[in-house]
């Protein structure tokens, strides 16, 4: 039997971060079982491999907290579509208007679509005056993000949220 081979050499580091030294698997294993934790690899591409003795479920649980804790701060934006006619009444249009102020309060972002049916089409300067007053309405809470392009039998236009300067 040839007892030339060497047994796999570890660079171990305890629950505190301090190090133990460089020793072999089965110590480092035995330590590991003694002090009621897991021998856990931290990088193996350095000569030895590094190893951690920590509680591992506790690491995991640790490392989910902290993902959820930085989902929460992601907020995401939805982007909601108010529809208007060229011929649109004024009653209904600060109905609308209303709607699109409460969507800015919340931070969304609002596509305003001027739909023209049949022979509307024809009448695209009154969906030019529809988005004009709609952007004179809410200039105080919204900023045009792109303005009023024609879009096959619809004119668009897109309206985000004013950034507020909080100190």
């Amino acid at each position: 039997m040839n007892t030339d081979i060497k047994a796999p050499l570890l660079r171990v580091i305890d629950g505190e971060g301090t190090q133990l030294g460089i020793i072999t698997n089965q110590q480092a294993q035995t330590l590991a079982a003694e002090k009621g934790l897991d021998l856990v690899e931290v990088s193996n591409n350095t000569d030895p491999p590094v190893c951690r003795l920590m509680d591992y479920g506790k690491f995991k649980y640790q490392q989910s907290k902290k993902q959820q804790k930085g989902k929460k701060k992601v907020r995401s934006v939805q982007t909601k579509e108010i529809k208007l006619r060229p011929f649109t009444g004024a009653h209904d249009l600060e109905v609308k208007v209303r709607h699109i102020l409460e969507f800015l309060d919340h931070g969304h972002k609002i596509k305003v679509n001027v739909v023209f049916r049949g022979r509307e089409m024809r009448f695209r300067e009154h969906g030019d005056a529809i988005l004009k007053k709609v952007t004179a309405m809410i200039d105080d809470n919204g900023v045009i993000e792109r303005e009023g392009r024609v879009e096959g039998r619809n004119m668009v236009m897109l309206v985000a949220p004013r950034k507020t300067t909080s100190n």
